[in-house]
């Protein structure tokens, strides 16, 4: 897809979840142009796949930005690959970001969208979890750590930490709740007017549970009627605040949602059970060569080594060597993404390799492996616990990659010398 497609969807300047599809037709369908797209929760063809599906500010200023020249830059040669490979985009627009955030996590649980699962470790992702206490918490759980049998009710995944804790506190000023800082200590919250009296808190787990739901119109429904029962039974002061909550929630204040719509960079943390290793061969910078070679579960995956020949180097320049090998090598995302990269010298080696992945925004550990004037390794640069963890498995893919570079580079002279 491509930005001058983009208009044909006519997304609206309004919050909401905007999808990014593969259809089975040969032409990108038009949307309606209405404040809800044709998308209803499913493609709308049976051939439809989701690829990837985000929350919005604004849908129409979003999706575009999918489009700007530096996209690898800012989110990555995955996203990328996702954006080429769509040709259909819609919507379904909502009252608030705060709603686009939950109704976003609702769709990535029911659609497990390739380029979402791709894009982060669905293990490393938030849930809202309410505990089985008599006067219930509301606890944010990493995905490692999440036993939904310990909890009375789980909501997620959300992909964002940083927005999920500022939505919390948006719905905690609507809903107040015990969270985990609470250390059961319910009496000096509840002279903070942190939490109501016991029934009331009740009634609002009820509502969270049901904001988390996305059924805001039954909440706002229930607490139309509970205000004029209690107007009836002339309970002034519980009205006026049953009334504070309908207007909060007609109104959600998202501010600081809208201003981090954009911080939280994706990267990628794997466990290093893939390595990849780098090496450059060459003399006096004739018939420069580079080569990747894996090393998988103690094991070297032959079918997975590739060759570089340089093509932006003209002198014996191994660092400008090895920065082109690393960022034509991580251009391809469908090769996956290593959990630890070796790379063949010290600092400057290292430095290139740590500039290039921050460049596309994957953050995995790096090593280099040093060696001596006969070429042996004598010491390994770089995070020691991971070097004394997988020490075996580094000079095994660094000593590969050495071999694969020469035999490579040797090749390629003997054919330029044919020539």
């Amino acid at each position: 897809m491509k930005l001058k497609d983009l208009k044909n969807f006519k997304l609206p300047d309004k919050p909401g979840v905007y999808f990014f599809l593969k259809t089975s037709l040969l032409t990108p369908l038009q949307s309606t142009g209405e404040g809800k797209g044709s998308f209803s929760g499913t493609p709308e063809k049976a051939g439809d796949e989701v690829l990837y599906i985000g929350k919005a500010t604004s849908l129409r200023d979003r999706t575009k930005s999918y489009f700007n020249k530096d996209i690898i830059v800012s989110r990555g040669p995955m996203i990328l690959d996702m954006v080429v490979q769509a040709d259909k985009i819609d919507w379904q627009a909502t009252d608030s970001v705060l709603e686009a955030l939950i109704l976003e996590s609702e769709l990535i649980k029911k659609h497990q969208p390739k380029y979402n699962v791709k894009e982060k470790d669905d293990k490393s992702w938030n849930y809202v979890c309410i505990t089985k206490d008599e006067l219930p918490k509301i606890l944010i759980v990493r995905g490692k750590n999440l036993n939904k049998k310990e909890f009375k009710s789980s909501y997620g995944p959300f992909t964002s930490g940083l927005q999920l804790k500022e939505a919390l506190k948006i719905i905690r000023k609507i809903f107040p709740f015990l969270d985990d800082k609470s250390k059961n200590n319910y009496e000096f919250y509840r002279q903070l007017k942190l939490v109501p009296e016991n029934e009331d808190y009740r009634k609002n787990i009820r509502n969270i549970k049901l904001f988390f739901e996305g059924k805001k119109k039954k909440i706002l429904s229930n607490l139309k009627k509970e205000m004029k029962i209690l107007a009836r039974k002339h309970e002034f002061e519980k009205a006026g605040e049953t009334k504070r909550q309908i207007n909060a929630l007609q109104h959600i204040q998202d501010i600081s949602l809208i201003k981090n719509d954009f911080l939280e960079p994706r990267t990628y943390k794997l466990e290093p059970n893939k390595i990849e290793a780098y090496d450059i061969a060459h003399l006096s910078g004739k018939n420069m060569v580079g080569v990747m070679t894996v090393v998988e579960n103690n094991e070297v995956q032959k079918s997975e080594y590739k060759k570089f020949i340089i093509r932006t180097q003209l002198n014996s320049n191994d660092t400008g060597a090895l920065e082109e090998v690393l960022l034509r090598r991580f251009r391809h995302t469908e090769w996956g993404i290593p959990g630890l990269v070796v790379v063949d010298g010290s600092i400057a080696q290292i430095n290139v390799a740590k500039r290039v992945l921050l460049k596309y925004q994957i953050k995995i550990p790096i090593v280099g492996v040093v060696k001596d004037e006969r070429h042996k390794a004598k010491a390994i640069a770089g995070d020691e616990n991971i070097i004394q963890k997988y020490k075996k498995q580094i000079l095994l893919a660094n000593a590969e990659a050495h071999r694969f570079a020469i035999t490579f580079y040797r090749q390629k002279s003997r054919k330029n010398m044919l020539k």
